[in-house]
Parts: C-alpha cells; structure tokens; sequence
C-alpha cells in the first residue's frame, strides 16, 4: 500500500487510433504500474514510489473485440464479412463478451492504481457507469443499470424497449485496470447488428445521436464526461 494516495491523473487524447495500437500502449502502462507495484512491496513504506493514474479517450477504426469469457459464435460475420465491412477483429484480455467498437465513440481507458482511490471492483464498474448516466442527464435523457447486466442502459423499466448506450469490460491486477467503457455518441449501428452484443441477444443498442434526434457536439460531451469522472472518482486531472 503506498504511503500517499496519488490522485493525480493524467489525461491522454489519442483521437482515432487504430485497436491494436491503443491496445499495445495501454498495456505498456498498466505493465509499468504494475511492475512498479512489485517493486514497492520489495521496498519500507518510507522509500516507495508513488504509482501514475491515466485516463485515455480514444475512438477506433471499425472493430469487433471478444472479451476472455465471451463466445465467438456472437460475432455473425466470417473472414470474408469482415473484410466487407472494413472491419477487424481482436480477442482480448478484458472481461465481458463481444462488442463493436467504432468512429463516433468515446472509448475511455482507464489506467488507474486504485490502491491510491479504493480497492473495489464493484464500485470502480459502477463510478464508471454513474459518469456515463450524469453525462446523459446533461443532456436530459434518463438512464441507469439493469441489474445483473453491466453498462448503461436507457428505459430501464421497460424491458421490451431497454437499450444500451455505453459498454462496459475491464482487467484488473493488483488493484491496477485497464480496458474500460465504450460511450456510443454518434456512432453507427448499423454495425451492431453483426454481433451479439455482450451475447444479450434480446436488447438494442442506441447512441446519443439518436436519443436527441440531432448530432450533439463531440467535444462538449467529452469535456462534460471528463468532468464527470474527475468528479467522482476525485481525480486531478491533468492534461497530457
């Protein structure tokens, strides 16, 4: 356990970025804290060195990733599909099953030792949400969770109509995440419909866009979910 609790966060814009490479780089991250983790436990309490924070918004090229649990018959497209598509495809290391990643998303990446916050899966996931449901209230659209389904979801009490907005799947190792949520703001659908989505197959998928029936501002709802984060997570933010 580190001595001072570091809540200084520094934030990363890596616009649109190919999978991979964003994958590549938060690893680099989270291997270095978590490296670094091991390295303290070998040190007195006195001499350790206090562990980085990260928060990383990107958007990705069109791509399908399959979480460790998932199922890869939730992807409906072969090879060939894919190509058509213009799309790749990634299984990865996070938790959860398939979804779609693409342009029109705020794909956030959190990179966070919560040794230095508070050493709770449960309620990191949903902090995560809550940013995500305190976004859409700014813009006055009403959304929750639906118990045993992780994300954030719009007509929650109504379950023929329930759908999710923003997805969710993270790691975790000595109390270090990585991967995170996956914010449909203009995003296209069409491209949901290639997938099982988290393997539920009786709910839809919907974005900002198509709530408010007109393109909302990208970098407004970055900004606003930025705040959001920092807020409950009591993060201090600084820019890269």
């Amino acid at each position: 356990m580190n001595v001072v609790r570091n809540k200084e966060t520094e934030f990363i814009d890596l616009g649109l970025i190919d999978y991979q490479e964003a994958w590549d780089y938060q690893t680099k991250l989270f291997d270095q804290t978590v490296a670094l983790k091991i390295e303290n436990r070998k040190k007195e309490e006195t001499d350790q060195t206090i562990t980085p924070n990260y928060l990383i918004f990107c958007s990705h090229p069109h791509v399908y990733t399959l979480g460790k649990s998932g199922d890869q018959a939730n992807l409906l497209l072969d090879e060939k599909g894919l190509e058509e598509k213009h799309a790749t495809f990634y299984k990865i290391n996070r938790g959860g099953d398939i979804t779609y990643h693409g342009p029109g998303q705020i794909v956030g990446y959190p990179i966070l030792d919560l040794d230095n916050f508070f050493t709770d899966i449960h309620k990191y996931l949903r902090l995560l949400e809550e940013a995500i449901i305190l976004t859409l209230a700014d813009y006055g659209i009403a959304a929750g969770r639906i118990d045993g389904l992780t994300g954030v979801w719009i007509d929650i009490d109504n379950p023929a109509k329930a759908r999710k907005i923003c997805a969710m799947g993270v790691k975790s190792s000595r109390w270090v995440t990585m991967h995170g949520f996956a914010f449909n703001v203009m995003t296209d659908l069409n491209y949901f419909q290639n997938i099982i989505p988290c393997g539920i197959d009786d709910k839809a998928v919907t974005s900002l866009e198509f709530e408010l029936g007109e393109k909302p501002d990208m970098n407004e709802v970055q900004e606003r979910l930025k705040g959001h984060l920092a807020d409950l997570f009591e993060l201090d933010l600084i820019d890269s």
